[in-house]
């Protein structure tokens, strides 16, 4: 049993968030972390919302709500779409918690007393019309590299230069879209990275299981050249830069720290705020002096936080020269695109995660979107694909296979397992399959492969299906019932499996399929460690017992349904 710590990108904290959001970090992680309780794995999943920064200040001002307030009940929003999509946090926490704060300033503490942080005088944009210095990313203009005219302050989107807002030509606000800006001389602290290039550079070249698109953004960043970075801000709403006395610190009043340099510190944060709920231990899931030398970390985010999660945070950690766990395995998302653009919080555009389940259940979204996960590539949603994916997959596949053997159950064999009959060579051909392709699936999530693993899932369901129309035990009913009984009974087995090994995916489904089929929740992990005993697996759930056959598993997606909802979101294809 191994001992797995997972995080997941933090969600910002102005808004539920949209699909692309879910997909690209928080879902995965959750699939991930299910199926690795299922094989028996001790999982510690730890998420929390990003409370810090400009986008808090300027979300509060337009919700006529003080920051904290806003951000209070933003958390629980976000905390119950978490909820309502099934996310199987440990902890779900708050960045703004007095913990976080404790220790983002101690990590600031150290890594200035190990000659990592100076003090600088920098040149920032300040908008007169707005009365306040602009972060990074609320400095727009025109791109020196490419000449894209809406280049944020901190990296342009068209050709991903890392840039800083004084290098914008005409530059703006991008909070009230004011040219009336000019360049001011202000303090701040800078996270010396550069010094630190080669140790970086190092523990990427050793890094395991990461995809190509992780290691490409870290190496692209090291290759330019790192900079140093400013880890204050010249904002009220944050975490107060203080000395060694604790107290704030002389010229830093006004500034607090930046929230790219505590978001990640939440991670260990969150999970000391889970020990103090649960008793447990935090130390040795994050000091390798403590015991978490045996822990595999695994972190899943977007491709936009890659760079701050393989070069910032380690140089926080490492810098440190305290003995922290940084992480073993980074899986890296592309972009969940719509109708060929964004989703984008701040333009309100795409589905958002409650407006998702006032759509569809759960189950349909985290399958669709898994099934389709942006690994390699950006992966474009569509409600058409979304239609096509559920009715096929879920509805014509898994539903079809359910419903069909319990049903024939209830009507001819009184709604028990039937017993009675010796297996053949569908049963064999069956066992083969599953012989093959459980060794294969479990592979490919622990591998983190999640679009293969929801494709060879599918082929087990297709499977199943094909097993019953080789074994076509109403055919055999009516001349010999004994042979009919060895092909609903192996059925009946083959949705128990089904639904243990739909539980990371689609966790109401898989209940409603097991519970049908009284299986307790002591029976309802994989056991698959034994791949030589997948033939007890058709012959596992007690002859005689009695199963129901659920209600219809899912509802297919009609081609009404999808105009209204085009009707309503938008998405269209032009």
């Amino acid at each position: 049993m191994a001992r797995i710590l997972i995080t997941s990108a933090l969600p910002y904290i102005n808004g539920v968030k949209h699909l692309g959001n879910l997909a690209g970090s928080m879902l995965p992680a959750d699939v991930y972390a299910r199926a690795m309780r299922l094989l028996g794995h001790e999982v510690l999943y730890i998420c929390a919302t990003d409370e810090h920064g400009t986008p808090a200040e300027l979300a509060a001002q337009e919700a006529g709500l003080e920051v904290a307030e806003y951000c209070e009940k933003m958390h629980a929003a976000q905390k119950q779409a978490g909820a309502d999509f099934k996310m199987s946090y440990d902890y779900f926490g708050r960045s703004s918690a007095p913990s976080n704060h404790k220790l983002t300033q101690h990590f600031a503490r150290v890594l200035e007393d190990n000659d990592l942080i100076e003090e600088r005088v920098s040149q920032q944009v300040y908008s007169n019309a707005d009365g306040r210095f602009l972060p990074d990313r609320y400095v727009e203009g025109t791109c020196p590299n490419c000449a894209f005219e809406k280049a944020r302050g901190d990296q342009c989107d068209n050709c991903g230069k890392l840039l800083d807002p004084i290098d914008l030509i005409n530059p703006y606000s991008a909070v009230s879209g004011s040219h009336d800006v000019e360049v001011r001389d202000t303090n701040h602290l800078y996270l010396k990275q550069s010094e630190m290039s080669e140790k970086l550079r190092a523990w990427v070249d050793k890094a395991e299981g990461w995809p190509h698109l992780a290691t490409s953004i870290a190496y692209k960043w090291l290759d330019e050249g790192l900079r140093d970075r400013a880890i204050t801000r010249d904002l009220k709403w944050g975490i107060p830069v203080t000395d060694k006395e604790g107290n704030r610190r002389d010229g830093f009043e006004d500034k607090v720290f930046y929230v790219w340099f505590d978001a990640p510190i939440e991670y260990i944060a969150a999970t000391q705020d889970w020990a103090a709920d649960t008793g447990e231990d935090w130390e040795s899931w994050w000091r390798t002096d403590k015991g978490a030398d045996d822990v595999q970390y695994v972190q899943f985010m977007g491709k936009d936080n890659v760079a701050f999660h393989t070069l910032s945070f380690p140089t926080t950690l490492l810098g440190s020269g305290e003995p922290w766990k940084l992480v073993d395995q980074l899986k890296a998302f592309n972009w969940v695109t719509w109708y060929g653009g964004k989703f984008s919080t701040s333009q309100k555009r795409g589905v958002f995660m409650d407006q998702a389940l006032a759509i569809a259940p759960s189950d349909y979204w985290r399958w669709h979107l898994m099934a389709n996960a942006p690994e390699s590539d950006d992966a474009a949603f569509t409600w058409e694909e979304f239609q096509a994916g559920i009715n096929s997959d879920l509805a014509n596949v898994l539903g079809n296979f359910v419903n069909r053997i319990t049903k024939y159950t209830a009507s001819k064999f009184d709604g028990k397992i039937p017993d009675g009959g010796e297996t053949g060579e569908a049963e064999s051909w069956i066992v083969k399959e599953l012989q093959t392709r459980i060794p294969v699936l479990i592979d490919l999530y622990e591998r983190r492969e999640f679009r293969k693993a929801m494709a060879e899932t599918r082929a087990i369901w297709a499977a199943g299906n094909e097993y019953l129309t080789q074994a076509a035990p109403w055919s055999h009913y009516k001349m010999d019932v004994d042979q009919a009984a060895v092909g609903v009974r192996t059925g009946l087995n083959l949705a128990v499996l089904f639904g243990i090994i739909a539980q990371p995916i689609i966790p109401d489904a898989a209940a409603k399929i097991l519970d049908a089929l009284n299986i307790p929740e002591k029976n309802r992990s994989w056991g698959f460690g034994d791949f030589a005993g997948i033939p007890d697996l058709i012959d596992a759930v007690p002859r005689g017992m009695e199963i129901a056959a659920p209600d219809v598993l899912f509802a297919k997606i009609e081609d009404d349904d999808v105009a209204g909802w085009t009707e309503k979101f938008g998405g269209k294809s032009e």
